[in-house]
């Protein structure tokens, strides 16, 4: 694969250095902090809610940090790129690093959320929250505090702001559109349903861009376009363009790595096959196994036991879904490369490079 030119490197992102001599890692970082006694202690000061204001702390605690933060972090990546450095007050930066562990917020919400749903074990590397002694399904509305959360941080930090109500209906809608995709994902899997002809690639495109590209991908840098002012229907579509198509491969490289991936490296054990998972691996061997292999997958797709699964594996290694994989990636980055030509015109094309250096060729 060609080297990707962003400036990741260059110290305009999450190395440089920057305000009180901190990068924006270590300001996203040290906000959490803030966050967390901002919610819990200064937010809402009812000594009735004492108990409950503590399990909001907790929950915030184990939920919202410990992934990679990408998303949060590309909000201020992306002003940075969009608003000239003279330009950009301590509290415009400020500001985004809110926005961005928003983002983070919502991931947390949906993540909580989806766990129960697929009744996974664990998540980052430790259990997954509703797995905690005491916690059970409890953690459904462990999960709605931390979409609560979200718009009280807006409302208190953004409010007077002239991108205020853009923001409002940017996550209001992005909450929307990942419900529907997760709608149409557990549709199509339903446990203990085993049904390969629900799968196809028109429904796992469909399930992908609703349920992951446009919170992960679109949102992030829509909310820095609205902070810098880009309000343009047509600068927003251009940006949806690339970014819809870098989500996408970012899903087909989650579905292989729930396979393929070392979970001491992703921090989860994959469970797509035992969980029937419309994943871009089983829609990719459909359409090139022979009737014999598609009898063998319907024997054990969906199986929770350890010979149907290996069974499994075995056969997307027959079809050298390894090497399947690595050639797409490398025609996403290619198509991604031109869609950013075509479409990024008014934008720095720095805003995409840099998400493109994070997600090819990861390992996690």
């Amino acid at each position: 694969m060609a080297a990707i030119k962003g400036t990741m490197g260059d110290g305009k992102c999450s190395n440089g250095v920057h305000h009180q001599g901190m990068t924006d890692v270590q300001l996203f970082e040290r906000q959490f902090k803030e966050l967390v006694s901002e919610l819990t202690e200064d937010d809402i000061t009812d000594p009735v809610l004492t108990d409950a204001l503590n399990r909001l702390r907790e929950v915030l605690i184990y939920n919202a940090p410990g992934g990679k933060r990408n998303r949060g972090l590309s909000v201020v990546c992306s002003l940075r790129e969009l608003v000239p450095p003279a330009k950009l007050s301590h509290d415009d930066v400020q500001r985004a690093v809110l926005v961005g562990w928003c983002i983070e917020l919502l991931q947390a919400f949906f993540l909580v959320a989806d766990d129960i749903m697929d009744a996974s074990q664990t998540r980052r590397g430790q259990p997954c929250w509703y797995k905690r002694e005491g916690i059970g399904m409890d953690a459904i509305n462990d999960a709605f505090l931390l979409e609560g959360a979200i718009y009280r941080i807006l409302r208190r930090h953004c409010r007077g702001q002239p991108y205020y109500v853009h923001l409002l209906e940017l996550f209001t809608e992005t909450s929307f559109q990942t419900e529907l995709g997760q709608t149409l994902d557990l549709m199509t899997a339903p446990p203990n349903k085993v049904d390969l002809n629900r799968f196809s690639v028109e429904r796992y495109k469909a399930i992908v861009k609703y349920k992951t590209a446009f919170y992960s991908f679109y949102l992030p840098v829509a909310a820095a376009m609205y902070m810098a002012g880009i309000e343009n229907e047509v600068e927003h579509n251009n940006a949806k363009h690339i970014l819809l198509e870098m989500g996408e491969f970012f899903q087909i490289q989650d579905d292989y790595l729930d396979c393929y991936g070392d979970p001491a490296v992703t921090g989860k054990i994959g469970t797509d096959i035992q969980d029937n998972k419309c994943s871009w691996l089983v829609v990719t061997a459909l359409g090139i196994m022979t009737p014999e292999q598609r009898k063998e997958l319907e024997a054990c797709y969906g199986h929770s036991d350890a010979v149907s699964v290996e069974r499994v594996k075995a056969l997307y290694d027959t079809l050298e879904m390894p090497m399947q994989y690595h050639e797409y990636e490398e025609q996403s980055y290619q198509r991604l490369l031109k869609l950013i030509e075509c479409h990024a015109q008014n934008l720095p094309h720095a805003v995409f490079l840099n998400f493109a250096k994070k997600i090819y060729k990861r390992n996690k």
